[in-house]
């Protein structure tokens, strides 16, 4: 599975950017057409999977129901403090997906937090919280190699 993340904190516009970019509102499959030029079908998820109390195994048990090629989802970077095991950091979710053979094909943080996740096509956008959606998702859909 190819996997697209957002990571931030609260404020940070994880949800505006998703919805900006695949325009869907919850969950949802779309095409997305990539600068290669084919089209690929993402699961897009909307709210970060430790508010939505999303665990690891279920996250992956939901994408693999949407028989899509990709997944655009989001993280906070620290774990939720009332359940440390079950909704953990950014980094452990993530460590838990490349296990499981998932390809981490882009990261965009948003504001200055990124909850020790690293990866080659990673990159941060401090202004996220500030800057009008338009333009940071514009700059995310380029990062990302999105048309």
């Amino acid at each position: 599975m190819d996997a697209y993340l957002l990571i931030g904190n609260a404020n940070t516009r994880k949800t505006s950017v998703i919805r900006s970019l695949t325009g869907c509102f919850n969950r949802s499959v779309r095409d997305i057409q990539l600068q290669s030029g084919r089209p690929v079908r993402f699961y897009a998820r909307v709210g970060a999977l430790q508010n939505t109390r999303t665990t690891l195994d279920d996250f992956v048990q939901e994408v693999n129901r949407s028989r899509c090629d990709a997944v655009l989802f989001s993280l906070l970077p620290n774990a939720v403090h009332t359940d440390l095991m079950d909704y953990p950091d950014a980094l452990t979710y993530v460590t838990g997906l490349r296990e499981r053979g998932w390809r981490i094909k882009g990261v965009a943080v948003l504001g200055q937090d990124g909850g020790g996740v690293r990866a080659t096509n990673l990159r941060q956008y401090i202004q996220a919280g500030t800057a009008p959606i338009n333009v940071t998702a514009r700059e995310v859909r380029a990062q990302f190699g999105w048309l």
